[in-house]
């Protein structure tokens, strides 16, 4: 495996990069760069999902591993005459984590601009509204400027993404990681990281380690690339809620360093049993620990890779995470590098007869 430093470093350059759904061209180049010197192929599909080939033995199975390029942000929609910024949410926010968060404008010739999400500050509320949640419609992004002229100096307009702003960080236990984007610049790490562990390895199974584009708005560049590639086994890398306080096994089956989360169920896919249990018995037979993650709301991109053509058998494998869907959150590094023992030592055993096997009960 790659030294902790330039692990670090690709996880730092993945997660610093502003790339919402719809822009994921700043981590799609992160990516790339990893992945090029590791890959005999590198493509990027038409809506802009990138796809990184190591070919395995001639007529032997397919792999996807995909991670999402995109996090969930913000697009402009109105300038309003005294500069502030109207937007569009991309993905899913919850208002209460948004109100006096810093943001990153980006405008189309790539510069960049702070600015904060504000809204009618609460002494001025009636008492009725005072105690109920900021309405999103109702909050605006503050350039620190005083006209729409100011802005559009800027070069500022609609259509022109925002992303939150938060320093990645190590925390004080060092194995705690700090990012903004970890929702699921991980899982592209955990893809490009899987394609460096096999660079010298020989495999029957041709890899295709995968950047999806637009996850959070209906996984959408994981229909387009698997539709590309058809893959016999499609492992979904992202991330699932762990517990906290207050958020205990009752509610979440997994926690910040008790290894990857296989998925059992979520509102798009029920995981593929065969596989899971495949992936099970390697765990075990290694000592690599791992959970269990069951959502009923909300889905990964497994959602689509499974259904692609005949249908592919999928699994969803996670790394646990505090406080996702906001400016900020925090994973563990122990997780990462279980989920891609976990995922190499898998392709490792999937030969076709294999993949046969787990797909038809053969």
């Amino acid at each position: 495996m790659c030294s902790m430093d330039k692990q670090w470093q690709l996880m730092y350059d993945l997660t610093m990069a502003d790339a919402p759904s719809g822009n994921e061209k700043e981590a799609r180049d992160v990516m790339q760069r990893f992945v090029k010197p590791l890959a005999d192929k590198v493509e990027v599909d038409r809506l802009g999902s990138l796809i990184a080939v190591q070919n395995g033995a001639e007529n032997g199975p397919k792999i996807m591993v995909a991670g999402h390029l995109d996090e969930i942000g913000f697009m402009v929609t109105r300038i309003t005459d005294g500069g502030y910024i109207k937007f569009q949410t991309l993905g899913g926010w919850w208002g209460q984590n948004m109100l006096s968060q810093r943001v990153t404008v980006t405008n189309r010739d790539g510069k960049k601009f702070v600015g904060v999400i504000g809204s009618k500050p609460p002494h001025i509320l009636p008492a009725d509204e005072r105690n109920k949640p900021a309405d999103i419609k109702d909050m605006y992004i503050d350039l620190g400027v005083d006209s729409k002229e100011e802005v559009a100096a800027l070069g500022i307009r609609p259509g022109d993404t925002i992303t939150p702003y938060c320093e990645s960080m190590k925390m004080a236990n060092e194995k705690y990681l700090l990012a903004k984007a970890w929702d699921n610049r991980v899982g592209c790490a955990v893809a490009a990281l899987v394609l460096e562990q096999l660079k010298d390895k020989k495999v029957d199974g041709t890899v295709y380690g995968v950047g999806t584009v637009q996850e959070e708005v209906g996984c959408r560049g994981a229909q387009t690339s698997s539709y590309k590639i058809q893959p016999d086994i499609g492992f979904a890398v992202d991330v699932c809620i762990s517990q906290s306080l207050g958020v205990t096994e009752e509610n979440v089956l997994s926690k910040l360093g008790g290894g990857p989360a296989l998925g059992l169920f979520d509102a798009g896919m029920i995981g593929h049993k065969a596989l899971r249990e495949f992936v099970e018995n390697i765990a075990d037979e290694l000592n690599i620990p791992y959970q269990y993650d069951s959502m009923a709301g909300g889905a990964t991109d497994g959602a689509k890779i499974h259904m692609i053509h005949e249908g592919t058998p999928t699994i969803n494998v996670s790394i646990p995470s505090r406080y996702i869907h906001s400016n900020v959150s925090i994973i563990h590094q122990d997780d990462i590098d279980n989920a891609v023992k976990l995922i190499v030592a898998a392709i490792e055993r999937l030969d076709n007869k294999t993949v046969e096997t787990i797909t038809y009960g053969k």
